[in-house]
């Protein structure tokens, strides 16, 4: 079997436990606006905090800004999934859950090199699927019945969220310099479902179906041999501008019996407009040598503005940041006979700042990261885990512990090179 079969295998296998994960774990933290949104960072990043807006990298897809894809000087191909366990108390109960997902499947390749030098590229583009934000919950509460003191059961459960297919480029403007631009096609809905038990059962439907393009801007500086020795400097940011998707949004109820039998059903609203994504900005910095990198990045958006056709996602809204800082290394990429020099290992962490409120007062996420790349010749298989903690029990009501564990391959090899010999 070929290198490139296998490789097709391996992803159709990772695309199958993806879909047998369903999606992420159950969090009543994802029921605000477009429910948790996602880095771009893949496995090899998440293993130092999700730092890689400024980290050059030759190896593997600089996804995270589109500037840095000129440092891939061949053909990569990466795909990974997310597994995840959640602990949820509100002081008294403890819930768990598991779930899990199709994390990306992302591809970057030279399409232009240095005439002078050819091992110098000049242009890369990429392109991939990878999810954007996700729903998943499910609150149950008691709620009163047509104004009356009679209390029924009610669950409210949401699942969803969007996805982004996107096309990536990275121009290198001289040495030290690059710039590069995202187009990102983001699609998706958002539903809500209500259950009310009383002598009937009535349930309501919300879908707040998305589809719209937004553009990244992102762009690089990096300065090699500094001090006189291999040290490298790297500056790097993205600024993604606002975007209005369309939206579409459908509201319809139904009264069922006992049985669950339709009795009636009722299409109350449908809306059509636009949904506004704020726009957001990434920089950082990064220094080290070919054996370790270490990094640091800061992450800001400003959701006040962010408007929904479900105006209920809108509440509470305001500003979200993050920052993160990690590192890895390499002892000896050089030594066939000792696996252990060749592995990269990787740790950082994180402190985030939620863009909607729980209990009237921000939600925290603050997480440690580790990681490590196994290689392959030119390819590897890369490990990244995260054990965080997301709200507060005393301001939030909820809290929640989580571990995540990400898995992915990355696969390397030299493509679209015209032959000079048969």
């Amino acid at each position: 079997m070929s290198v490139s079969k296998r490789f097709l295998w391996v992803v159709a296998s990772l695309v199958c436990a993806g879909q047998a994960w369903a999606q992420v774990a159950n969090s009543p933290f994802t029921q605000s606006g477009i429910g948790q949104t996602y880095t771009d960072a893949l496995a090899n990043t998440q293993g130092m905090g999700g730092v890689g807006v400024s980290n050059p990298q030759y190896w593997y897809v600089n996804n995270q800004n589109p500037a840095l894809l000129v440092y891939n000087t061949i053909t990569t191909i990466q795909a990974g999934i997310l597994g995840e366990s959640v602990k949820t108390t509100n002081g008294t109960s403890v819930e768990k859950n598991r779930g899990g997902n199709m994390n990306y499947l992302v591809m970057a390749f030279p399409a232009l090199r240095s005439k002078k030098r050819p091992s110098i590229i000049t242009w890369t583009t990429s392109t991939g699927l990878m999810p954007y934000s996700s729903v998943n919950y499910k609150i149950q509460y008691l709620s009163t019945v047509d104004g009356s003191q009679l209390l029924s059961p009610t669950t409210q459960q949401g699942t969803g969220g969007l996805t982004q297919l996107y096309w990536s480029n990275g121009v290198r403007i001289n040495k030290n310099f690059s710039v590069g631009l995202k187009a990102t096609y983001l699609f998706g809905s958002l539903n809500t479902s209500t259950r009310l038990q009383a002598t009937y059962v009535s349930t309501g439907e919300l879908k707040n179906t998305v589809k719209g393009v937004n553009f990244s801007l992102g762009g690089s500086f990096s300065k090699d041999s500094l001090f006189g020795r291999d040290y490298r400097l790297s500056i790097g940011a993205v600024y993604q501008f606002a975007a209005d998707p369309r939206a579409h949004l459908k509201n319809k109820t139904a009264l069922l019996d006992n049985r669950g039998d339709t009795l009636q059903s009722v299409n109350v609203l449908t809306t059509y407009g636009n949904m506004h994504l704020p726009s957001a900005i990434t920089a950082g910095v990064s220094f080290g040598t070919t054996k370790w990198t270490f990094g640091t990045e800061f992450h800001y958006q400003d959701w006040s503005s962010f408007q929904s056709l479900n105006t209920t996602d809108e509440n509470g809204s305001g500003k979200s940041w993050r920052m993160a800082a990690g590192g890895e290394l390499t002892p000896n990429q050089f030594a066939p006979e000792n696996l252990l020099q060749r592995l990269t290992y990787r740790v950082g962490g994180s402190i985030e700042q939620y863009p909607f409120l729980g209990n009237g007062q921000p939600i925290k996420d603050v997480g440690i990261n580790f990681g490590l790349s196994v290689p392959a010749g030119k390819s590897s298989m890369d490990l990244g885990f995260k054990i965080g903690k997301r709200g507060d029990t005393s301001k939030n009501i909820l809290e929640e512990n989580y571990f995540k564990l990400f898995f992915g391959i990355t696969f390397n090899d030299q493509w679209f090179i015209k032959r000079r010999f048969d």
